[in-house]
Order: C-alpha cells, then structure tokens, then sequence
C-alpha cells in the first residue's frame, strides 16, 4: 500500500505537506533517519505512516507524559490503534496493556524513556520486539540541547538489545550542527539519512526590545492583538504570577501554568487553551512541548529564555497554521542575572552557562534577527528579511496591527 493511501485513508489528508514526503521514503528505505524538520511541519505524520505500513509494532519514545497522551488521543480520534505506557497506570491495567501489545491489538506503543530502563519491562520488548523504533524531541539526548534529559542516553543500548535491528528515526524540531552530531553518536544511528528542511518560518515576524517598563510594554504588545490567541513565557513562577495577575487586572481571558501548580489545574489549563476557552496563557518553559494549536497569533517572551534554541521552539508555537504571526522578547540586564543563576543549578552548568551567552548576544546585536537565528542553526542568508524589528523597524506595526484587526 502506498505511503498517500495511508495518509488520506487514516488522517483524511490528500497530499503531505512539504517535506514530509521524503522523510517518510527515507524510514521506507530501510536506513536509520534523523528527521529536523520546524515547528509546525507535521513531523509525527512522518512516523505515524510508516507505523501504520509495518506489520508489526513501532515504540514511539517522548520526554513527556502530556505530550504522548495528546498524541494518542488525536490518534484514536482516527481510529487508529494506539497506547501510551506511562508510570500512573494501575498495576492491573499496565497488564491487561501489555497482554493486549503482546496480541497485537496496538500499531504505536508511547512511552518515556525511563520506561526502556526497567527490567520488566526490557524481558518483554526480547519476546515481542517492536519493528520500528521512533525517538521524538531527539535534542534530548545531547547536553548541548536545551532539553537534556539523560534518560534518552540509555536509549541506544536498549535498541542494541534487541534481537533484530528495527527501523530506527529520530526526529527534533531544532538542533543546530553539534546538537546533530550528539543525536547521531549518542542514540547509535548508523549511517543514517538526515533529512533537514530550512529552520525558516516566513509568517513569523520577530521584535525585541529592552524596555524600561515591563508590565506597560506587556500591555501595549496585547493592546495591538486583542482578540487572538497567544502565549506569555516568564522565567520563573513568580513572574507567570505577577503577570496572570497584571492581565485579569486589565480585562484579558487569561489562564496560567508552571510546574508549581496542580496537576489537575495544570491539565484544565492545557484543554482551555487549545479548545479556544481561553485566549491568552501565560506560562513557563514547562509549557509548550508539542503544542497543537495552530491558531497561536503571538508569543511574547517575557523574560530572555535560557538559550537560542530554547526561544527558537517557543517562538516557533506562533503561526502554525501558516498565517502571520507576531514573536516579540523582551530582554533586561535583570532577566541574565537570572539565567545564571538558573544555569549553575544545572547538571552541566557551564555549557548552560555558553548556551545562555549566545542568547545574551543574540539580545544585544544589531542586524537581522531571523538571519542571526539561521546562521546559529547553520543556515545562511545574505539579504534582509524584511519581518523583523531589525529590518523594517517603521513599517511592522503597521504591518501587523493592519494584520491583527482584520
């Protein structure tokens, strides 16, 4: 059965979007792929197809239990058989799952990577070995990413364990040269096919600014969009806090969300904002990994994120759908002090530290916005963009004001 038939018959589309097509002829051939592909380019369809054209079983390895749950369901919405494995589950129904993967009733099994570490659970992936391995948010496997997660370092030595070679993709939405080059080395591909489409978004425009006032920029940055979608981010609680509050203040639809809040507020929160219930979330970098909204209009930095890449996937959650959409970061001497002091708490605090200087200088330079984040990703451009701050510093709130109102 052809790659299209699956497409149209299992997700209802006519044709992939540009760029999926090759990815998933690259897992077809038989060959380890490494797939770095942008946000908002429909990357799991490049592993769900292949999935569903494989007679056997395909493990889909995510960092985050939200993350594979929002998947599955959107997957059993199509009707298409699908589970996510994860450490909340009762004894007896982590069981009846396995006895039900072991029979063949799933096509994609969802888990963590811790979960490639427990022993159990290693002596049942030797009996019924899955025949295509897919690793998802692939950044997080090099201490170079802005997502670390050490977890993803033992995923290689469970994919060696297994009797037979599976297919083997990895996929990321960001990586530049040597977060590549980690991917590659730490997860074992060999000789893989690396597929990169370009880390440009043209509907997105990008501002920064360093502004004297924070809470007044904040405000007239939302006064221009009212009635669109859009994410907040803040470094720390506090500043979500201070920021959910300044919002219900002034009138704005607002919800909030930081790892300091409960689970079952958190999830609420998540829900109200992707089914259109709220407007505006304001949040946390614990936030936003694998957002699907396509309607997200702007995405404001509150405070200067950690890193290029880290400000990189959350700028890229505006305009997903293809329409323009507005990143602005605000940036202060105060929001570096910070960044240090979060980085020295980190596993490897000097390469957060050199991680963190680049989005310092990034802040501080002159010149095009979107060529400095392309050549930081290895890309080069020699013209102005002509939709950034840089570049056309009078015309873009005309621009997008004119946008926003329509």
């Amino acid at each position: 059965m052809q790659s299209e038939t699956i497409l149209k018959e299992w997700f209802g589309y006519d044709s992939f979007r540009p760029g999926q097509k090759g990815v998933v002829d690259a897992i077809l051939s038989g060959r380890d792929s490494l797939a770095i592909l942008p946000t908002g380019a429909g990357k799991s369809v490049c592993f769900q197809v292949p999935a569903l054209m494989q007679a056997g079983l395909t493990y889909v390895i995510s960092p985050l239990i939200s993350l594979m749950e929002d998947q599955v369901a959107h997957l059993q919405q199509n009707n298409i058989p699908a589970v996510c494995i994860n450490s909340g589950m009762s004894k007896h129904t982590y069981n009846e799952v396995m006895y039900d993967i072991h029979t063949g009733v799933y096509k994609l099994v969802y888990l963590s990577p811790e979960r490639l570490q427990n022993e159990r659970f290693i002596r049942f992936a030797l009996k019924s070995p899955p025949d295509f391995v897919v690793v998802d948010e692939a950044h997080c496997v090099s201490q170079w990413g802005h997502d670390f997660r050490p977890s993803y370092l033992q995923i290689r030595a469970f994919v060696e364990l297994l009797p037979k070679r599976p297919l083997y993709a990895a996929f990321t939405a960001t990586a530049t040269p040597a977060v590549r080059q980690d991917i590659i080395s730490n997860l074992g591909l060999a000789d893989p096919v690396v597929i990169t489409r370009s880390f440009d978004r043209p509907n997105l425009f990008f501002a920064k600014k360093s502004p004297a006032d924070k809470d007044r920029a904040l405000l007239d940055e939302l006064e221009q969009v009212k009635g669109k979608s859009g994410i907040i981010y803040c470094s720390t609680h506090q500043n979500v806090e201070r920021c959910f509050r300044l919002l219900r203040q002034h009138g704005y639809d607002v919800a909030r969300y930081h790892a300091g809040l409960s689970v079952g507020e958190r999830t609420a929160t998540q829900a109200a904002f992707i089914n259109g219930q709220v407007q505006i979330i304001v949040a946390t970098s614990a936030y936003g990994m694998g957002v699907d909204k396509g309607d997200i209009a702007f995405v404001i930095n509150y405070n200067m994120p950690q890193s290029l890449e880290e400000y990189y996937q959350e700028a890229g959650r505006a305009g997903r759908n293809g329409a323009d959409a507005r990143c602005t970061l605000f940036y202060s001497r105060e929001d570096l002090n910070i960044g240090k002091a979060l980085a020295r708490q980190q596993d490897q605090p000097e390469r957060a530290l050199q991680l963190l200087a680049v989005m310092w200088d990034f802040c501080r330079s002159d010149g095009c916005l979107r060529n400095y984040i392309l050549h930081y990703f290895g890309e080069t451009r020699i013209d102005n963009c002509g939709k950034c701050s840089y570049c056309c510093p009078s015309a873009w709130w005309k621009q997008f004001t004119d946008f926003f109102r329509n």
